[in-house]
């Protein structure tokens, strides 16, 4: 009955085509559904086996990638309007153009599959499987990258496929997702092999990839719940600095994290007793307080994260900038007049930068949007035993884009080994285990601050030995597979 409804409505195709998307932002945060992930990607894979020919494809990845994205996505446009200060009337066009280009990843999937589809099942599912992982790879790069809603996240523990995280990444979990989709068209061979996967991520979560080394240490997450309204007022600064202050003093510990531009004025503004009361603070655990700041040389100035304390001061400068949030794009200044973003052209700090020697451990910060990027999190390894984030998600208001960001450093922990620290303005700040797991988290929009022990890790897996490589060498392989007979379609 499906097949006769699609055959004769065009629109009924890709009206489910869309609303297949709109499921698939199920299987991610915060609704947790990883076990729904391969049934949806079966959905968009069967949509393919029945089109007609290459444009029928191509339309059909299309209807998937809008429903996927401006479902999975809308938080876009909450930073744009609502924060960002720019009118409803640019800003709901503008993220749906964004999400539009985001959407030509899964349409570009559709047409090459139609266009070179083979004809036996399994080399369909081979080939299903490595064009999704490859576009979601591509996603994650050009244009500087937007990894967001990569297939891989939606199996962050507690999915049994997590335990694949320190082998193959994330991309690799979204070849293995897509093609245990694809091969459940063929139920009786889907279905084994679902198992053996799940069977197969379990036993790999019982791997020791790395150990923990040394004693642990107590941490203290402050989550300032800073307005973004007020963040960046003058007559809130002095509020913002005695907020930090008593919370700090009222939670020793041997690690103090603040959010990123917690402190929201450069270092050389901030006034001399503070930064003193804040040694002071830190020293009362032989320890140390990293916080977010801003830092400058010359005209350039720098989204940093600078440490002091027992150790001496160090500082860490963002790498990976967001497109118009920190740096104004070639051409697109006439953009951003219409905005009221503060700090919109930061300079990019170094490639690779010294982990933070604090608390007697070595400590890789990065901030906010950077742990979206798997292989430059591996750049500070095996150096450092403990990883770092330091978020402002204010942007984005009460919207997808805390848990999904949270469920993204989950797999950050499990791909290499290591804890992450969580340390956001409004959430979600949470301390992650080495395995990739929640240990514990604050409830978002709320002050207050986050305890916990942390230890750190020694050892590589193989993702961080790596990268991406060897989720790459899998999506040629069965490429090239699922290429080897084909039928070629026009149309």
């Amino acid at each position: 009955m499906l097949k006769t409804l699609l055959a004769r409505n065009r629109a009924a195709r890709y009206l489910i085509a869309a609303t297949t998307g709109v499921v698939g932002v199920g299987c991610f945060a915060p609704f947790g559904l990883f076990w729904l992930a391969p049934l949806v990607w079966l959905g968009f894979f069967w949509l393919l086996l029945d089109a007609d020919s290459t444009r029928q494809g191509l339309l059909t990845g299309l209807a998937f990638g809008l429903g996927f994205f401006l479902t999975g996505v809308s938080w876009v446009f909450v930073s744009l309007s609502v924060f960002g200060g720019m009118p409803w009337w640019l800003a709901g066009p503008a993220a749906f153009l964004f999400c539009a280009v985001m959407a030509l990843f899964p349409m570009v999937a559709g047409y090459v599959f139609k266009r070179w589809q083979p004809a036996a099942l399994w080399r369909q599912a081979m080939l299903f499987a490595a064009l999704i992982a490859a576009v979601d790879w591509l996603k994650g790069w050009i244009f500087t990258g937007f990894p967001w809603l990569t297939v891989g996240y939606s199996q962050a523990a507690p999915s049994p496929l997590a335990g694949f995280a320190p082998l193959l990444g994330v991309h690799g979990l979204s070849l293995l997702v897509a093609l245990s989709g694809a091969l459940l068209v063929h139920w009786r061979v889907g279905a084994p092999f679902a198992a053996l996967l799940a069977m197969g991520g379990f036993g790999l979560q019982q791997v020791a990839w790395t150990t923990p080394v040394g004693k642990p240490i107590s941490v203290a997450l402050v989550q300032g719940n800073v307005p973004q309204e007020m963040k960046f007022r003058p007559e809130a600064f002095f509020r913002t600095l005695d907020l930090y202050r008593e919370l700090i003093r009222e939670n020793p510990a041997q690690l103090t994290v603040l959010p990123e531009t917690a402190i929201p004025v450069f270092i050389d503004q901030i006034p001399g007793e503070f930064l003193d009361e804040l040694k002071t603070l830190a020293r009362r655990q032989s320890g140390d307080i990293i916080f977010g700041t801003l830092t400058g040389v010359g005209e350039n100035y720098f989204n940093s994260a600078v440490s002091v304390g027992n150790s001496p001061l160090q500082v860490y400068s963002k790498n990976h900038l967001v497109p118009f949030g920190e740096f104004i794009p070639a051409g697109f200044a006439w953009f951003m007049a219409y905005a009221n973003i503060p700090m919109s052209s930061f300079t990019r700090g170094p490639e690779v930068q010294t982990p933070l020697a604090v608390a007697g451990q070595h400590v890789a910060a990065n901030i906010c949007y950077e742990d979206v990027f798997g292989e430059e999190i591996i750049r500070a390894l095996p150096q450092a035993g403990i990883l770092a984030n330091l978020s402002n998600t204010a942007w984005f208001g009460h919207s997808l884009a805390q848990p999904q960001h949270l469920q993204i450093s989950q797999m950050r922990a499990a791909e290499t080994g290591r804890p992450m620290l969580r340390a956001t303005n409004t959430g979600m700040t949470a301390i992650i285990d080495a395995q990739g797991r929640v240990s514990t988290t604050l409830p978002a929009f709320t002050t207050g601050v986050l305890h916990g022990d942390v230890r750190a890790y020694q050892g590589m897996t193989p993702y961080a030995r790596f990268g991406n490589w060897l989720a790459l060498g899998l999506m040629v392989a069965l490429g090239l597979v699922g290429l080897s007979k084909r039928r070629r379609r026009t149309g």
